[in-house]
């Protein structure tokens, strides 16, 4: 499998989560909704590599990589509710809760959080005893009250914090940063992965994350939702953290430059120690596009007199 073949994987994201027959009608409607609109899946296609560069097998590899997106997609069905960000279209379609009822729409957010835990400990079970305990401590962290639900509940509250760097960071950290953490680090520890190699990988996570997480600031600042396929322009309207609306949108792509130059030094590090991770590069080359993109639409949002 490589970063381009998705058939796999995709097959594996509708299949992982089997709906009983007599599942109730609404839930089942809207998991079959979630699971037939699986996005680029990406993220579990790095899980899987680093993965199988690490040692672990195909069907845990794969496992553990369906897990994270689970994770990952539960968290976006939570965040877009009305309680949250408000959202009405997510991958290029309406919402779990416009289609289907928030109440549907949070309980099949919480069968694939279920799922996931089940997944990550089908892979966690099948690697030597003595990783086991730090695989799920570390699952617990960036998932839990330390992680990403210490930052979804500042971003719900970021009106009463101050609006600068710092604070949407720190956001960042807990939302953005942990789940891609999760995505780089979690398979190298399963797969017992040299303590260099793994400290290296939590640095692009760092580094990668909040890169991303600017990105997706200038893209709700700079653009509309036919281009990201999601609804825009909440950051503002609900006074959310967003970096570019932080300390404006040239310095916010000065900041991006510079994260993603950082995390260019780490993964060359990181190749000469393991050349199998060099897959990573594919990655950083999807960041670089989008990074060139949004740029684009800064340097025209500067011509129209703002800054």
């Amino acid at each position: 499998m490589n970063l381009h073949d998705t058939t796999e994987m995709r097959q594996a994201f509708s299949s992982y989560l089997p709906l009983p027959v007599k599942l109730e009608p609404s839930l089942q409607d809207t998991l079959m909704h979630i699971l037939g609109n699986e996005g680029s899946l990406v993220r579990p296609q790095i899980v899987f590599s680093l993965s199988m560069a690490y040692g672990i097998d195909e069907r845990h590899a794969r496992e553990l990589a369906i897990a994270l997106e689970y994770f990952h997609t539960a968290s976006l069905i939570f965040d877009d509710l009305p309680c949250m960000d408000d959202s009405m279209e997510r991958r290029g379609a309406l919402c779990a809760h416009i289609e289907f009822g928030q109440s549907s729409a949070i309980l099949a957010a919480l069968a694939l959080v279920n799922r996931a835990y089940a997944l990550v400990w089908r892979s966690a079970s099948a690697c030597p005893s003595s990783r086991q305990a730090g695989v799920l401590e570390y699952l617990e962290k960036y998932l839990g009250v330390s992680g990403l639900l210490n930052g979804q509940s500042l971003d719900l509250n970021y009106a009463s914090l101050p609006h600068d760097l710092q604070t949407t960071e720190q956001i960042a950290f807990g939302k953005t940063v942990s789940l891609i953490r999760l995505t780089l680090v979690l398979p190298a520890m399963l797969g017992g992965a040299p303590e260099r190699e793994v400290q290296l990988l939590e640095h692009i996570a760092v580094f990668w994350g909040l890169s991303y997480q600017i990105v997706d600031d200038l893209k709700d600042v700079l653009q509309g939702p036919a281009q990201t396929g999601k609804t825009t322009s909440r950051d503002v309207s609900l006074d959310r953290p967003n970096i570019a609306l932080a300390i404006g949108v040239g310095a916010a792509v000065t900041r991006l430059e510079r994260l993603i130059s950082l995390g260019d030094s780490n993964l060359e590090r990181l190749i000469a120690r393991n050349p199998e991770a060099a897959f990573l590069s594919t990655l950083r080359s999807s960041l670089q596009d989008e990074m060139a993109r949004v740029t684009e639409s800064a340097c025209a949002y500067k011509l129209q007199g703002r800054s």
